[in-house]
């Protein structure tokens, strides 16, 4: 039978919800708003003066080029790392859990990386990618192969991916290798038994199973990559070279921040909030359904 709980009064219910609630507006639904208001105006740069536009402000950002084109940056971005972080977090949850002696170690260092602040992390595979003094500069000069992220801007990607994936892998490795051991042994053990090797053991065991799993860091590695990724950026290429890395949140910051076109910018992180939405609502409608509970 269903248990459920009876409250015997009617505003416990709402007095426990009530610090939630409380942080939720706060922190999300009246910034949400004040977004939204300013999107619809044109202020000045000391926010002084105010004068209701519309979707004018709207309509400007599409016309520009250089905020089209942080589409594709964020669309290109945003796979690479999700999928990327995802792949290699499944990988090294498969081989931790197969290690017996020293297996504590091994799990501690792969969740060390998630302590690092974006920022630190950014200017840490800075250090180890810089044109002049950066060790794998200098490894990738010996087999011929010049690096210099400040000029190119594929180099520029693949850094910003490599150090934003490097950030999460940890996030995403602690629910895959949790996922892992609450699979059943026995099942392992039967597949085995019946002459199951390891590959078909995982793709028709371990990895339906772990459908729930994945769904769940699917999003979040999307919101991730849309959101958390911004100190990382920021520390490590500023949006450059030109704007090839400068993704949708950033753009945010670059109009609003340094270009102080207020009702620009706010008419961008609207847009960009109903885009995550709009993402956030197609995994769940249809990328759910081949997810097995």
């Amino acid at each position: 039978m269903e248990k459920r709980v009876l409250f015997r009064s009617r505003w416990l219910p709402w007095a426990l919800l009530l610090p939630q609630l409380a942080i939720i507006s706060i922190f999300f639904f009246l910034p949400a708003g004040q977004a939204l208001l300013q999107s619809l105006q044109l202020e000045d740069a000391f926010g002084m003066s105010t004068e209701w536009v519309g979707l004018a402000n709207f309509e400007r950002i599409f016309q520009d080029p250089g905020y089209l084109a942080s589409f594709k940056t964020t669309a290109l971005f945003s796979v690479l790392v999700a999928v990327s972080g995802i792949c290699l977090a499944l990988a090294l949850a498969i081989f931790a859990d197969r290690i017996v002696r020293g297996a504590m170690f091994y799990k501690t260092m792969l969740i060390l990386p998630y302590a690092v602040a974006p920022a630190i992390a950014g200017v840490l595979w800075v250090f180890i990618f810089s044109p002049s003094i950066g060790i794998a500069t200098w490894y990738l000069a010996k087999w011929g192969y010049t690096w210099n992220h400040l000029m190119n801007e594929n180099q520029a990607m693949a850094l910003i991916v490599i150090a934003s994936v490097w950030k999460q892998i940890s996030y995403n490795f602690l629910f895959f290798l949790a996922g892992l051991q609450s699979i059943p042994k026995a099942l392992i053990e039967a597949a085995s038994i019946d002459g199951a090797g390891p590959w078909r053991r995982f793709w028709s065991i371990q990895l339906p199973l772990l459908s729930p799993t994945t769904f769940f860091l699917l999003v979040i590695n999307v919101v991730y990559a849309f959101f958390d990724t911004f100190g990382i950026i920021d520390a490590m290429t500023a949006g450059g070279p030109g704007q090839s890395t400068s993704i949708l949140v950033y753009k945010v910051y670059q109009d609003g921040f340094k270009g102080l076109d207020l009702g620009g910018s706010a008419a961008q992180s609207v847009v960009l909030m109903m885009i995550v939405i709009a993402l956030t609502v197609v995994q769940f409608r249809y990328v759910e359904k081949k997810v097995q509970y």
